[in-house]
């Protein structure tokens, strides 16, 4: 059998007629692919034709234990095992939880039991379908995806400067490291966010300072520049950095040298630059936020990253392998639901890979048992993505009512970013944030669109 099979495919094998007919009926009703064995033999036959995303196993059959299928079977190609009997044993148990992926059960079998299993083998089908490429931590199974991924490919080993562009929450900071890894650099990566740093030290941080340059100088200091010798520097939130220092960092990227803040000696630079930002970058030079010859300069090869609306192929995937690290750290084997997943699908995901970890995250807290359920969008969040750019005004609105429609929508043209949207609408970030948390509290925006004061980085 295939692992390019649409279906899950499960191997029963029961010597119990009866059993085996209602377990492969159960088993198709949630559109698996059934076949089955009533002997060890036939078992060891079956196997060789697999591989299986589920195999589940009687002890006691007519030529031997179960359990010695598992001694010559390849456990590499059985996504998962559960051993079923109708006479427990300590002995029996004991091996069984010392092999890998295993669930020791006992008849008769509750459906619901039946059911997790089925889930979880259509999730291990689903994660074997050719065409879903992992690539340095990050997911693509579509085309935009792959051309990124050949992007960064073909620009990685040459020496020129990337300009990354993208939504908050899109990656952009693991497609910076991505091309670090695949430069060939030996130096260290290091990724700096220009609008986290208060304007009057970020000369400072960057290019270094020598001892008495300021009050509070005590020593000479090496900036980020200096520190990233041999290897990558991302320069995030590029559109943040001041005009003055935009400037003198031209003038490095020309020269390859810096000056420290106080200082006369020319340091030489030997830095791979990579900038990026959540906006668009036309814009920004229109506006003055970002110099034309600095962005023509650092753009010698743009690399554009879709957001995860544009990429909806990507959403389980991504769910999936979030899902999958939370279950690793805490020793759990929790599952998202067929209709976890269509709920997830459903979304418009503004604040892209970023928002769909913190929802698996918080399903994973909130969850009961295995299952995990995953809550409608909230409304005010699905009228949010909606038209992001257009206004939509009635006659009878309140003002509160026209604030939040304006607000909401800014919110979304700047993905999110509280601090960008409070420099459009002419008011301070913290009464951005605070206007949020009055929504959440009437229930009109949900947690991924409050996120803290702070929660303004790419």
């Amino acid at each position: 059998m295939s692992r390019t099979d649409a279906t899950a495919s499960v191997l029963i094998v029961d010597d119990n007629v009866e059993f085996q007919a209602s377990v492969a009926e159960l088993a198709a009703l949630a559109h698996c692919s059934v076949t089955r064995a009533s002997t060890l033999g036939e078992a060891r036959r079956a196997a060789r034709d697999g591989p299986f995303d589920l195999l589940v196993l009687d002890l006691d059959l007519p030529d031997g234990s179960g359990l010695d299928l598992l001694d010559e079977v390849d456990l590499a190609t059985i996504g998962e095992i559960a051993i079923v009997t109708g006479h427990p044993s300590v002995d029996s148990a004991i091996r069984a939880v010392r092999l890998p992926i295993v669930d020791y059960l006992v008849k008769p079998l509750a459906p619901d039991a039946l059911g997790k299993l089925f889930e979880r083998a259509r999730l291990h089908a689903r994660s074997q379908q050719p065409g879903g490429v992992e690539y340095s931590g990050m997911i693509g199974t579509g085309t935009r995806m792959a051309e990124i991924f050949d992007r960064i490919e073909r620009v990685a080993r040459h020496e020129m400067t990337v300009f990354i562009h993208g939504e908050s929450g899109t990656g952009k900071e693991l497609v910076a490291r991505a091309v670090h890894e695949r430069s060939g650099r030996e130096g260290p990566f290091i990724a700096v966010n220009c609008g986290a740093i208060a304007t009057e030290l970020l000369s400072s941080q960057l290019f270094g300072h020598e001892r008495g340059a300021f009050t509070g100088a005590s020593q000479s200091h090496a900036g980020f520049f200096e520190r990233a010798r041999g290897g990558t520097l991302l320069l995030d939130e590029i559109t943040e950095m001041p005009a003055s220092l935009q400037v003198y960092l031209l003038r490095v990227l020309e020269s390859r040298t810096l000056t420290r803040v106080g200082g006369t000696r020319e340091v030489p630079v030997d830095v791979r630059v990579i900038a990026a930002t959540n906006r668009d970058p036309a814009a920004a030079v229109a506006s003055g936020d970002l110099r034309g010859d600095l962005y023509y300069r650092l753009a010698d090869f743009p690399i554009a990253l879709p957001p995860l609306r544009d990429r909806p192929e990507d959403v389980a995937p991504l769910a999936q392998r979030f899902l999958d690290r939370l279950n690793e750290r805490y020793g759990t084997r929790r599952f998202l639901t067929t209709e976890a997943t269509r709920q997830l699908a459903a979304r418009r995901w503004p604040g892209n890979v970023r928002e769909l970890r913190h929802v698996v995250q918080r399903a994973y807290v909130l969850a009961s048992d295995d299952a995990i359920q995953i809550q409608a969008e909230p409304a005010g969040q699905r009228a949010e993505t909606d038209a992001a750019g257009t206004m939509t005004f009635r006659v009878g609105m309140t003002f509160d009512e026209i604030e939040r429609e304006v607000l909401l929508k800014t919110l979304a043209h700047h993905g999110n970013n509280k601090r960008q949207a409070a420099r459009t609408l002419g008011v301070t970030a913290k009464t951005v944030y605070n206007r949020l948390l009055r929504y959440r509290s009437l229930g009109l925006v949900g947690d991924e669109q409050v996120g803290s004061e702070e929660d303004d980085e790419d």
